[in-house]
């Protein structure tokens, strides 16, 4: 295990590329971004205040709401530090600041520098949150990985429940959605769970009898939790979350006393393959003397160093470290925080909510204008049926803007064709919202619109868009992993977004076959019906143990509307001759 702290080891390493005469120095600040550095803030005139709390207003604007202020460090990252007198007079200026723009302010950490000086002077980093102006509060979406039994959904409901669990699972059973899941204590479904945070970074949660529309009030940060499942018959439902959702970020959730077992390795490399961040939570260490811990921390690290993760290992020991990893992940994706921790005892838990109270935005503001600018385009992930609201779709906002009364278009169906419909109401994290941004996550009312014409796969755009839809593409892909080798002919489950279909190998370009490790542009036709495509999109496929990744390069469109029943039944016959007999038969 590590001996020394993250932060140690940053400041250790500022030191060492430095002479003993010379102050250290930070990475220089960046004009966006939510990090801001102020040498000091004593008593300004009221031209410089107005400045400051412009530049606050563009700070918070940069992060969604929330800013980092280090008070004592020059804009070159020089760490000068401040006395005490002067720090309490920069602090009283800051809390002004935050108050004119109706923010909080929260001090995160102080050090001490070494600088040519006999008073000790200190650095002092400072969270500044509020509510967005326009009350789109930041919310950050973290799939939940790891192996059947390692204590995902417990984790989960202590959490968002704000109880510990007694140790036999009492904290799960809030999470689950079928009596089938609270008899084994195995999830099969994809569920969400919200925690919140106030502006003053204090926890909200479920545990003063709040509903999960108070949470969203009282809240100026959501973490969304989508809790996946861990035992493998699930996969499917657990690449579904993974490539559908959009996480920000994964938790990849280890059980102390079994190390990397069952599923770890393959979720492990779910997160990498589709480049999603992730940090580890090494849990049930109540149950483990303190060197089992340490072996599986260390095996941790062993991995992580390995060629294929290219990962840098943070072991979270204290507070301190807790803010250092959370700004290091944001900054690096190959920074892994990892944290050891008991859902029973509640050891560390608290390292993990200041954690994911600090952790920024890992999107800026100007990608997320950029996706505002464009056309609607919704993906649709779940279908339920509410009484007295009717048709309900659930799932994500990937470009545009959505409001109530839109008229929008649904589809691909099984013929090709979009359907109009109108969105009635939008709720967001179980509370009512009337405008939906990009990048956000919600569920949308459509009304009495017959649900038998709805399916997962689909997307709601907007008319102008006039979308395009496809039985056949290409793709550039890596094969991860095949028994014999990939051929022509062969079948597989194509995973691009939300999209999840059979599709066979209809050509591999240049090659007549594959083994595993090896690339190639394969073309696939899908085999139950056509999907919308969008060249570039991240693709997966998998049967049995073959796996394979890679992005999609060029799509056969047809436009929507034209690829008729007819047309998709001309497709089996050429299937029918280009596959063994033995695969399948085509009714």
């Amino acid at each position: 295990m590590m001996t020394h702290s993250p932060l140690h080891s940053l400041l250790s390493a500022v030191e060492s590329s430095s002479s003993p005469s010379e102050p250290q120095t930070a990475t220089p600040e960046a004009e966006d971004g939510n990090i801001e550095y102020k040498l000091k803030l004593v008593n300004p005139s009221q031209y410089r205040f107005e400045h400051l709390v412009t530049q606050m207003k563009w700070r918070l604007q940069e992060g969604r709401g929330e800013a980092v202020y280090q008070i004592g460090v020059e804009d070159n990252g020089l760490l000068v530090g401040l006395a005490d007198e002067e720090m309490r007079a920069s602090l009283k200026t800051l809390h002004r600041m935050a108050e004119k723009v109706g923010a909080d302010i929260t001090v995160l950490r102080e050090r001490e520098v070494d600088y040519d000086s006999d008073v000790p002077r200190k650095i002092t980093e400072v969270l500044v949150r509020k509510v967005p102006d326009n009350q789109q509060f930041l919310d950050l979406r973290v799939a939940v990985l790891g192996n059947v039994d390692s204590g995902k959904s417990t984790l989960l409901g202590v959490l968002t429940q704000g109880e510990l669990d007694n140790g036999r699972g009492r904290a799960r059973l809030n999470l689950f959605r079928h009596l089938h899941e609270i008899q084994s204590g195995r999830t099969s479904s994809i569920s969400f769970e919200i925690l919140g945070f106030n502006s003053r970074g204090e926890v909200v949660n479920y545990s003063d009898s709040r509903t999960a529309e108070q949470i969203c009030e009282s809240s100026s940060k959501m973490i969304t939790f989508i809790d996946l499942a861990g035992h493998h018959k699930y996969l499917r439902t657990t690449i579904f979350g993974l490539t559908s959702y959009c996480p920000d970020c994964a938790l990849l959730l280890v059980s102390a006393n079994t190390g990397i077992a069952g599923t770890t390795r393959e979720h492990l490399g779910l997160a990498l393959a589709l480049k999603v961040p992730f940090f580890i939570v090494v849990s049930k260490v109540d149950l483990c003397s303190k060197a089992t811990v340490e072996r599986t921390v260390r095996q941790l690290e062993r991995v992580l160093k390995q060629p294929g993760c290219h990962k840098l290992p943070l072991l979270v020991t204290s507070d301190d470290d807790a803010v250092t990893a959370a700004q290091q992940f944001a900054q690096s994706p190959n920074v892994t925080p990892i944290f050891t921790l008991s859902s029973v005892s509640g050891e560390s838990l608290d390292l993990l909510k200041v954690f994911l109270n600090i952790l920024p935005p890992l999107t800026n503001s100007k990608e997320q204008e950029e996706l505002m600018q464009q056309l609607t385009e919704f993906q649709v992930d779940e279908i339920y049926t509410v009484p007295e609201v009717g048709t309900v779709v659930g799932g994500t906002l990937s470009s545009g803007i959505c409001r109530e009364g839109d008229q929008l278009v649904v589809g691909p169906t099984d013929d090709g064709r979009f359907l109009e419909l109108k969105v009635c109401s939008i709720q967001r994290n179980r509370s009512a919202c009337r405008v939906l941004r990009a990048g956000q996550a919600a569920t949308l009312a459509l009304g009495d619109f017959d649900r038998a014409l709805l399916r997962k796969g689909m997307v709601m755009v907007s008319p102008e868009m006039n979308p395009t839809i496809c039985s056949v593409f290409e793709a550039e892909i890596v094969l991860l992993f095949h028994a014999t080798t990939f051929r022509r002919g062969f079948q597989v489950t194509v995973h691009v977004g939300n999209v999840r279909q059979t599709a066979v190998v209809e050509k591999i370009h240049a090659k007549d076959k594959l083994r595993t490790g090896e690339k190639a542009v394969v073309r696939f036709r899908f085999l139950k019906h056509p999907e919308y495509l969008k060249v570039g999109a991240k693709l997966l496929f998998r049967e049995g143990v073959t796996k394979g990744i890679g992005h999609v390069t060029d799509v056969q469109a047809v436009a929507a509307g034209e690829a008729q029943a007819s047309d998709l039944k001309d497709i089996k016959q050429p299937l029918k001759s280009m596959l063994p007999e033995r695969h399948f038969e085509i009714k």
